[in-house]
C-alpha cells in the first residue's frame, strides 16, 4: 500500500487536496493507495468541503507500506506516521530541501517553484491520460488548492501551469466565475469563528537560516483590514506566547494587499531586510498579496550581514 500524506503541524487545502487526488490517481493506475494524515485541518478547508466532498481515508500503516509526500519536503516535520526510509516520492514547491531529496530519490523528487502542489498533482493526472476519469470531488479540491496557494492568481508565485491547471479543473468540476469569491468567503467565516485556533494551525517554526522571525503565521482572507483592526490584541496574545520573535502575514484578497504584523522591533527589522515596505502603527502594509513561501525564498537567498 502507498500512503500519500504531508506534514505534521497542520494540513492546508493544497496538501489535503493533493493527497486525496493523488491517491485517487494511483488507485486508478493500479497502485493501491490511501490519503492519510494525523495533522489537524486548517481553515483553508471549509466545513462545506469536509461535509460534502471526498476526504481522507482511514488506515493504520503497516510495515510494508511506502510513502509519498505532498506539499512538504522538510524531512524534520513530516507526519509521524511516515517512515523516512520508505518514502518513494516527493511532490512539493517549497524551497530548502532539494539536495536532501535529490540524493535519495533523484527524479522522484519533484520540488520546483510553482504556485501550488495541486498543480503538480494535476499534471500527473494530465500526463497519465486518466484526466477524463478524475472525480468531481478531486477536481474541485485541486482547484481550491490552486486558488489558495496562488492567492486567486493575485500573487507573484503563480505560473502559466497553475492557470492552465485551474482552467481545466474548473471546467471539469463546473465551477463558475463567482466560485473563487464564495470559496474564500467560506474560509474567512471559518477563520473568524475560531481565530486563535486558526492562527496556531497555520503557524510554522523556522530555522535561523530563513532570516525571518522564528514563528511565522499566515491567514488568507477575502477582507483582512477589518479583522486586523478588531482582533489585533488577540492576535498578539496568541502569537506572543512563546516570545516576541514572530510574524503574521494577513492576506486580504479583495484589497489586493498583505498586512504584515510583527511581534517586536527585531522581528520588524528582519522583515525590512527583505521588503521595501514602511510600517504604520506597527503594521507593514504591502501593496500586493505575498505568500510565506515567497518571503522564505527571499530569506534563504539573503546573504548574512555581519
Amino acid at each position: 500500500m502507498i500512503i500519500v500524506t504531508a506534514g505534521a503541524a497542520y494540513l492546508d487545502i493544497d496538501a489535503y487536496a493533493g493527497c486525496i487526488a493523488y491517491a485517487e490517481l494511483l488507485n486508478l493506475s493500479g497502485r493501491p493507495a490511501r490519503a492519510l494524515s494525523s495533522a489537524p485541518l486548517n481553515e483553508s478547508i471549509p466545513q462545506g468541503f469536509r461535509d460534502s466532498l471526498k476526504g481522507l481515508d482511514r488506515h493504520v500503516p503497516e510495515g510494508a507500506d511506502q510513502f509519498v509526500l505532498v506539499d512538504i519536503s522538510n524531512h524534520l516535520h513530516l507526519d509521524p506516521l511516515v517512515d523516512l526510509a520508505r518514502v518513494i516520492e516527493v511532490i512539493d514547491h517549497h524551497p530548502g530541501f532539494e539536495a536532501f531529496w535529490d540524493e535519495r530519490l533523484g527524479k522522484y523528487a519533484d520540488i520546483r517553484p510553482i504556485g501550488a502542489a495541486c498543480t503538480q498533482v494535476y499534471e500527473r493526472w494530465r500526463d497519465s491520460g486518466l484526466l477524463p476519469r478524475i472525480s468531481h470531488d478531486s477536481a474541485q479540491l485541486l482547484a481550491a488548492g490552486i486558488l489558495d496557494n496562488t492567492l486567486n492568481f493575485s500573487g507573484r508565485s503563480w505560473t502559466t501551469a497553475d492557470r492552465q491547471a485551474y482552467a481545466a479543473l474548473a471546467a471539469h468540476a463546473g465551477l463558475g466565475p463567482q466560485w473563487p469569491e464564495a470559496y474564500f468567503q467560506q474560509c474567512q467565516q471559518q477563520i473568524e469563528a475560531q481565530l486563535p485556533q486558526a492562527l496556531l494551525k497555520d503557524l510554522k517554526v523556522l530555522e535561523a537560516s530563513s532570516n525571518l522571525p522564528r514563528r511565522f503565521a499566515q491567514l488568507t482572507l477575502w477582507q483582512g483590514e477589518g479583522l486586523l483592526a478588531r482582533q489585533r490584541h488577540l492576535i498578539e496574545q496568541v502569537l506572543g506566547q512563546w516570545g516576541d520573535d514572530w510574524l503574521l502575514n494577513l492576506i486580504s484578497l479583495s484589497e489586493g494587499k498583505s498586512y504584515l504584523l510583527t511581534g517586536s522591533p527585531g522581528s520588524a527589522r528582519k522583515l525590512e531586510r527583505l521588503l521595501e515596505c514602511s510600517a504604520r502603527d506597527g503594521v507593514h502594509c504591502l501593496a500586493r498579496p505575498i505568500l510565506r513561501k515567497e518571503l522564505l525564498r527571499k530569506g534563504l537567498a539573503l546573504q548574512a550581514v555581519p
